[in-house]
């Protein structure tokens, strides 16, 4: 029972999250053939809504360009995007429930609600830019010895800097 707690209850080393988060994403890609990536699911999520709604994405630029790049039979909700995607958010949910760490949160005000948007707006659009989020473009990217990974990983320490100053200048 004390090991169960200490596992559960206690944060882990950044080490060995590090090390379990390398060897999963190494059995993804031996399993999958391609690398992990989050943001892409959510795109093809948003992509399905609006294909549901009755818009044609065929002309859009992104997807001209970039293709969908979903395999045979494959849609933009029924792809291993989403099964990876979902349990993503059933993991961390049941991460949350076990360590009693879950709560649900009240926005406390308008500027808290107008920063989250637009913070939201801001890493999403970043996300296509770079063709991924930190996962995709920076985890993914630099065991496959990719340049960008590295020129993403500099940004992104220098924007989570500059976050924090503004994070403690407007909002605490």
């Amino acid at each position: 029972m004390r090991l169960w707690k200490g596992l559960i209850k206690k944060p882990w080393p950044y080490l060995v999250g590090g090390i379990i988060l390398a060897v999963l994403n190494i059995i993804l890609f031996s399993v999958s053939g391609k690398p992990w990536r989050i943001t892409t699911g959510f795109l093809y999520w948003g992509m399905g809504i609006i294909e549901k709604l009755g818009f044609d994405n065929t002309n859009w630029y992104y997807f001209s360009v970039y293709g969908n790049q979903l395999n045979e039979g494959e849609t933009f909700f029924n792809n291993q995007y989403t099964i990876l995607g979902l349990s993503v958010i059933a993991g961390a949910l049941i991460a949350a429930l076990l360590a009693s760490e879950f709560k649900w949160k009240i926005i406390k005000n308008r500027r808290q609600l107008f920063f989250g948007l637009v913070g939201g707006l801001i890493m999403g659009y970043g996300s296509r830019l770079s063709f991924g989020c930190n996962i995709g473009s920076y985890f993914s990217a630099i065991p496959s010895f990719s340049l960008h990974g590295w020129v993403y990983g500099i940004f992104m320490f220098l924007g989570a800097w500059v976050g924090c100053k503004l994070l403690f200048k407007f909002l605490l």
